[in-house]
């Protein structure tokens, strides 16, 4: 869930444009284009969606797609698309790429990823292709990236693409979870501050969901059958809550509005309340 108050402040002047920073969540094809084992730009994928598999990691729409079309804008397309130039970067570009983390370890794994740190710096190329190929250059620009929104999904790989991995990942072994919790929140920190040094000004910080309720932990035998694993959202909390305090602080930086969506509430509302929902 998101702060109501929060997403009509973000909202309250017309939004020109949308730029997108996460993992599979939030992906439109950025990993087609990587040498990466994490893609998903074949049936079933995309089977209930007008445009078909690609790269979507749903049947459907990914929720900032119904954020764009609420907005009234385009679905922000992938930066790694060669199309992607000229007036199609006018409504936003889609830097997501999954197996993604806020550390640039996360998901090495799966092959090659666009960590947060490097979705930085592609928003800093389509920055620059903005002030040159586009011509939006001085205040134009200033004016157009302070009225536009981010919204950053980052985290999850994290936990189960790197700290629940530790035949893979040393981090388990090297920091207790809070230790982890509070590494991921200095990195994401520096790199908030960098994208509002390049002129955002608008953000949605979405938190972490159940993680131990996903299929990947629940067939992990950790829990009873029918069962979330309790010590894996036990877990998140640490992370979740500094995020909703980091809101609170970036908030203070001038003409910043950053809103937090409570990711782990709604879909634990969806669990425990599918009826609501439509589900039987």
């Amino acid at each position: 869930m998101v702060s109501r108050l929060g997403l009509v402040a973000i909202a309250s002047t017309r939004v020109p444009a949308m730029f997108i920073f996460g993992d599979s969540l939030v992906e439109v094809g950025n990993n087609n284009y990587l040498s990466s084992i994490a893609k998903s730009n074949y049936f079933p994928y995309g089977v209930d969606f007008n445009r078909g598999p690609t790269g979507r990691f749903c049947n459907g729409k990914t929720f900032v797609d119904i954020l764009a079309e609420l907005l009234g804008l385009p679905y922000p397309p992938a930066f790694a698309d060669p199309n992607t130039a000229g007036a199609r970067l006018l409504g936003g570009v889609n830097y997501a790429s999954a197996a993604a983390g806020i550390l640039d370890e996360t998901g090495q794994h799966y092959g090659q990823r666009y960590s947060l740190r490097q979705q930085v710096a592609n928003f800093e190329t389509t920055v620059y292709q903005l002030r040159t190929t586009v011509g939006m250059g001085g205040g134009n620009l200033s004016n157009f990236l302070g009225k536009s929104m981010a919204v950053l999904v980052f985290g999850s790989n994290d936990y189960i693409n790197n700290y629940l991995m530790p035949a893979i990942y040393s981090s388990s072994y090297n920091y207790s979870p809070p230790q982890f919790a509070n590494l991921l929140l200095n990195n994401y920190a520096r790199q908030l501050v960098a994208l509002y040094g390049l002129g955002l000004r608008k953000f949605l910080l979405a938190g972490i969901g159940p993680l131990g309720c996903i299929p990947n932990q629940r067939a992990s035998g950790q829990s009873p059958p029918d069962r979330c694993v309790d010590y894996v959202n036990e877990m998140l909390g640490t992370f979740n809550e500094g995020l909703h305090s980091l809101v609170d602080q970036l908030n203070r930086q001038p003409g910043a509005m950053y809103a937090f969506g409570n990711t782990y509430a709604a879909v634990g509302d969806i669990l425990n309340n599918p009826a609501t929902y439509g589900n039987v």
